[in-house]
């Protein structure tokens, strides 16, 4: 059986389902096919930042204040420093990735997006792409398969540059959260987040450079950490990810592109990694009505500039914990600037204030 399509989306996690949502809202014709079927479950913080929740508005995504809990800013702890802000315009949320994978796939249902579940690709050819036993012929495909995409190395982009692998470890405990905040605790190889759930429920996240570290393995870094989660319920499995920092010269070919994962990844600790997905969910959808996909090569790379530069500066931090002891100790005694860099990192402020916030920082770390 042949059928076609304007667009064929390969992947149908968040960020497949987000570039299907917003070339359907341009009038293409979107088929979006994956090998699993939802929900779609990954180890992931589950902190949607401001700047992610605008971006689901966009595309008309509806995260209700009852899907989540509300996420009020950032607590950064390392030893006895801990350092506080809010985000200046809005809250976040912290939602369970089920969840959020739900609304997106309601969204795209509503949109008239056709879906395919349990229909693998397993290759793309001139004449089309082979969808479980069907053959697509798509005008055009986006990749949207993760960090190790197949369609990135059928298209022959699969070189990048710059990449820092990280392992990532999720469980959720039943308890009632203690912060109103997403928290992220340093240790000496590793980072904890604590993401506050709906219904009594805490997201926690093990990220470490140690393929073999697991949670029984960091609690003797974590102690306090520890102590509060001792007697808590384990409420889901333990989940494992590849969380990683990297970039691509091209994200596209002839008429293939790729976004999300498959595209270049920010590591975890930035909370980017969605945000950045639907962002350029938005921008690709604007090229493929054009047919210009060299616009959002261009608009890709400006879209990750600011996230990359986080995840490098933050992952520079976690190798060197005596320098960021020291800049954390700083910050405590300047919470307004962890203040205005928050509002940087969740890019709610002016180019004036991120540029006078950098040299404050500069400043900050001459006198470490």
């Amino acid at each position: 059986m042949v059928r076609r399509t304007e667009v064929l989306v390969i992947g149908g996690g968040p960020a497949g389902l987000a570039a299907g949502i917003a070339a359907r809202l341009k009038g293409l014709e979107v088929t979006v096919a994956d090998g699993a079927k939802p929900p779609i479950d990954k180890a992931c913080g589950e902190g949607l930042m401001p700047q992610t929740i605008m971006s689901l508005r966009e595309l008309g995504v509806s995260i209700h204040p009852s899907d989540g809990s509300e996420v009020q800013g950032i607590r950064l702890i390392d030893g006895t420093a801990s350092v506080e802000a809010r985000f200046p315009a809005m809250a976040g949320l912290g939602v369970r990735r089920t969840v959020l994978h739900q609304r997106l796939l309601e969204r795209a249902k509503e949109c008239g997006v056709s879906l395919l579940w349990n229909s693998p690709v397993s290759c793309l050819a001139a004449d089309g792409a082979i969808v479980g036993r069907a053959t697509i012929q798509p005008k055009w495909v986006v990749g949207a398969d993760g960090i190790r995409s197949r369609v990135r190395r059928w298209i022959g982009l699969d070189a990048v540059s710059q990449k820092h692998i990280r392992f990532a470890h999720s469980r959720h405990y039943r308890m009632q959260p203690w912060t109103n905040c997403v928290e992220i605790h340093w240790g000496r190889n590793s980072q904890i987040y604590v993401t506050p759930l709906l219904a009594g429920e805490t997201c926690v996240v093990l990220v470490s450079r140690d393929p073999e570290m697991r949670f029984e393995d960091a609690w003797r870094e974590y102690p306090q950490l520890a102590d509060r989660l001792r007697s808590a319920e384990v409420s889901s499995a333990q989940r494992g990810a590849i969380t990683a920092t990297y970039s691509l010269g091209r994200v596209y070919r002839q008429n293939v592109a790729l976004t999300g994962d498959a595209s270049g990844g920010v590591d975890a600790i930035t909370g980017e990694g969605l945000g950045l997905s639907f962002r350029q969910a938005i921008a690709l959808s604007s090229a493929l009505k054009m047919g210009e996909l060299e616009r959002y090569q261009a608009e890709h790379r400006r879209l990750a500039r600011r996230p990359l530069l986080m995840s490098q500066l933050l992952l520079f931090l976690s190798r060197n914990p005596r320098l960021r002891r020291r800049a954390f100790e700083k910050l405590e005694r300047d919470p307004a600037l962890f203040a205005r860099l928050l509002a940087m990192h969740a890019n709610e402020n002016s180019y004036s204030e991120i540029a006078a916030a950098t040299a404050r920082l500069g400043w900050q770390f001459l006198t470490v």
